[in-house]
């Protein structure tokens, strides 16, 4: 059986770390961000973790 390839997609959008946790950029972020407050958009620039069975799908797909 050959090796588990990494899908490309995923890698781009996720982060494994070390410990394991899955981490994702936060969504309302691109565009509209005029009527947003200073901090709603200093939270979206910090990743988030995911859990749960998405997490667990996530780091199949990423090869871990």
């Amino acid at each position: 059986m050959g090796k588990q390839k990494t899908k490309k997609s995923a890698a781009k959008r996720f982060r494994v770390t070390k410990t394991g946790k899955v981490l994702h950029r936060s969504s309302f972020s691109r565009h509209l961000r005029k009527n947003k407050s200073k901090t709603q958009k200093k939270k979206y620039k910090k990743m988030k973790e995911l859990k749960g069975t998405m997490a667990k799908k996530i780091k199949k797909i990423m090869g871990k």
